[in-house]
């Protein structure tokens, strides 16, 4: 109930202060979400729980001048992974990006606690549980800079980066930690030594992309990560809409293991109700699959919020599992 209360504050206070906040040239967004995702039924009974959780996210911009800005996000958030069944437990709030933006003509370049661009479907893939395995290879809360920039018809983006282990890793509330580079990981090494490339068209109703990244071992990783990622989107018309994307990393995850993720997902809208189903299929050169298919059902309630509900079915390291999820959300 404490939570609740907490999320329909930020809807009000944002709700009523974001006309001023744009006229002093600050613009920003963020949402609301409660839900409940729970594993209904397990190979692993220790893995059947339920997780109750509120989370919280706002972005902002605010000019500095005609081509200086700053720029930044803050989550709120369960940063700890559930051991066991919970309720809005292990919250803490931490700044998922802040830096400086300069923009000369169509060219923008961004330096500070950035989220590199790369691939997509980690988070466009429709439904509840449409980006769970995808999620795996998204990047976030790394420090360097990115330029995008018109090429051609598309556009391109190019970031030199690596893993935050500043104080801003850290969360305020319940404590995740700060990261260390003596922590190891592919990304963490505290030098510009990462990179990540992605070129973007349009065309008509589809989007197209493909890409590349570098991540640098880490202290007890095994070899560098190389990845290349390309997708596709497509709005079909009649309220139909499809993505697809296929991304191969050597060394994945800094192991001496390779990996193939391919996700297709598709949406139909009908009014207020959107139908979606999506499924992840992962092979992993030494491993063996993992694999994930769901489908979901979203409605929209009114303007800014919506209802989700998805039914998931995984089978991740040779355990099978099926979760049911159901949340609110709302948007300003």
């Amino acid at each position: 109930m404490k939570m609740k209360m907490i999320a329909a504050t930020l809807c009000g206070l944002a709700s009523s202060s974001a006309a001023s906040a744009q006229e002093r040239g600050l613009t920003w967004e963020g949402e609301v979400e409660i839900g409940v995702d729970s594993t209904i039924s397990a190979d692993d009974p220790k893995a059947e729980l339920t997780d109750t959780y509120v989370s919280a996210s706002v972005a902002f911009e605010a000019a500095i001048t005609d081509r200086l800005s700053a720029f930044g996000g803050l989550t709120l958030e369960s940063v700890l992974d559930a051991e066991e069944s919970r309720t809005f437990d292990d919250l803490g709030l931490y700044v998922s990006e802040l830096g400086l933006r300069y923009t000369f003509g169509d060219i923008a370049v961004s330096v500070g606690k950035i989220s590199p661009t790369f691939a997509v479907a980690w988070d466009e893939t429709p439904g509840f549980y449409g980006t769970a395995l995808a999620g795996d290879y998204e990047l976030a809360e790394m420090i360097g800079a990115t330029v995008e920039a018109p090429a051609g018809p598309g556009t391109v983006s190019f970031a030199a980066f690596y893993v935050d282990e500043t104080g801003l890793s850290d969360s305020i509330g319940t404590k995740r930690g700060r990261v260390s580079v003596a922590d190891g990981g592919v990304g963490n090494t505290g030098k510009l030594d990462n990179f990540a490339l992605q070129y973007t068209l349009e065309f008509g109703e589809t989007t197209a992309w493909v890409g590349a990244r570098h991540l640098t071992a880490g202290e007890t990783d095994a070899s560098d990560e190389t990845g290349i990622v390309a997708g596709m989107s497509h709005d079909l018309g009649d309220g139909l809409s499809a993505i697809a994307e296929l991304a191969h990393f050597n060394g994945a995850g800094g192991t001496d293991e390779d990996a193939l993720y391919a996700t297709l997902g598709g949406a139909y809208a009908l009014g207020d109700w959107t139908y979606s189903a999506a499924a992840t299929l992962v092979d992993h050169s030494a491993d063996g699959q993992d694999r994930m298919i769901t489908v979901g059902v979203d409605r929209t309630l009114a303007e800014n919020l919506d209802i989700s509900f998805g039914l998931a079915r995984f089978d991740v390291g040779g355990e099978k599992s099926t979760a049911v999820g159901l949340s609110a959300i709302y948007a300003f």
